[in-house]
């Protein structure tokens, strides 16, 4: 396959492209995958009202979060490793979202660290991050985030200890040995040239400082259910304040009460995910438990929300349920992987032109227009 046509599309392109153990890490989840299955499923069923002969002859996809005006109401969510998808991935893909004006941000599990993206993107990106037991090292990592004028935090808080992915352990990721992905590697001679030998060093960069630079998978894997802080609470949140002055948003909100909580503690955001449905199998998908969370929440915060999204029909769904921005994960992940750079950016032209669509059929003419009007209860 040589055009991508959509998200599913680039699916099959990073299938073919990646080594099986990297390709079940992106598209798998936890246990037998159904909420992973429910975040697309429940979406799609979001059926919208069509309505005509409004003048829909100009459209204004814009929109403001967090002081800044955007071009699209969708950002690049955090996607770990992505720096083995393509060489220096993360960069590739900042890069894309910079050009089409929507904000990226970097994992701290990431192979690119801070200061690689700072320099080579020299524009503002958001940072993710885990609370680990280490919290003179979380310090460090704050503080190299304003050095680099990181302009917004997204602390997850669904993760303190690992979900349970079948896949990963099935495909030698996890429990696996370093010859069995070295021969799945070998399987995949383009990746093997461009990221495996040109696209060094492997290492999580972010971690570097406690990880060391020469970390194998099965040691990454290992460490993470050593050190992520599973003990965190509110009161590490307002920790995590005192050493961070620009907006802060709560990513793993799936609950009402949760929401409630976040507006109390004084954070800037939240968005709702179950971690694409690799974290505890069997909750609800984000598109069933926006709503509620947005009603709760009432406007006294941004609201964003991920999970799912595969074409800008999609993040239109979001909207109309309730969310104020859309955050996309493996639809970015799946381009990268399939066609570096140029396939972010065109998957990012493939989201607006099918968002343009949705909005005109629905008779919105701006963001704000698309609400739960739109949403064909019948």
């Amino acid at each position: 396959m040589r055009k991508a046509a959509n998200v599913s599309d680039y699916r099959e392109l990073a299938r073919g492209r990646l080594p099986h153990f990297l390709f079940e890490y992106l598209d798998g989840g936890s246990y037998d995958e159904v909420t992973l299955a429910a975040n697309v499923g429940d979406l799609r069923e979001v059926k919208l009202r069509q309505q005509v002969l409004r003048d829909v002859s100009t459209l204004d996809l814009s929109t403001e979060l967090f002081g800044k005006t955007w071009s699209l109401p969708i950002g690049l969510g955090p996607i770990g490793l992505a720096g083995m998808y393509a060489n220096r991935g993360e960069v590739q893909a900042a890069r894309a979202a910079r050009a089409a004006g929507v904000p990226f941000t970097l994992s701290s599990l990431g192979v690119c660290p801070v200061q690689e993206i700072a320099r080579k993107l020299q524009s503002p990106f958001w940072l993710q991050l885990y609370i680990i037991k280490d919290r003179g090292f979380v310090r460090d990592l704050l503080a190299q985030a304003r050095e680099a004028k990181c302009d917004a935090l997204l602390l997850t808080v669904d993760l303190p200890v690992p979900g349970s992915r079948y896949r990963d352990y099935r495909s030698g990721l996890s429990g696996g040995t370093r010859l069995q992905r070295g021969l799945q590697a070998l399987a995949r001679p383009g990746w093997a040239w461009d990221v495996g030998l040109n696209g060094r060093p492997h290492s999580l960069g972010n971690l570097e400082p406690v990880l060391g630079k020469n970390t194998g998978l099965e040691d990454y894997f290992g460490w993470i259910g050593s050190n992520f802080d599973a003990s965190i609470t509110w009161h590490d949140v307002a920790w995590v304040r005192e050493n961070w002055d620009g907006p802060l948003v709560i990513k793993g909100i799936l609950e009402p009460d949760d929401a409630r909580a976040a507006v109390t503690n004084g954070v800037d955001g939240i968005v709702v995910s179950n971690h694409g449905g690799r974290q505890l199998d069997g909750v609800s998908s984000t598109a069933r438990a926006l709503p509620s969370i947005a009603d709760a929440v009432d406007g006294k915060l941004p609201v964003l929300v991920d999970g799912g999204v595969r074409s800008g029909l999609d993040v239109v769904r979001m909207l109309a349920l309730g969310a104020d921005f859309v955050l996309v994960g493996r639809a970015w992940a799946y381009a990268l992987a399939g066609r570096g750079q140029a396939g972010v950016a065109h998957v990012l032209k493939l989201f607006e032109a099918e968002m343009r669509v949705a909005m005109a059929l629905t008779g919105c003419t701006k963001i704000t227009d698309i609400g739960r009007a739109i949403i064909d209860r019948r």
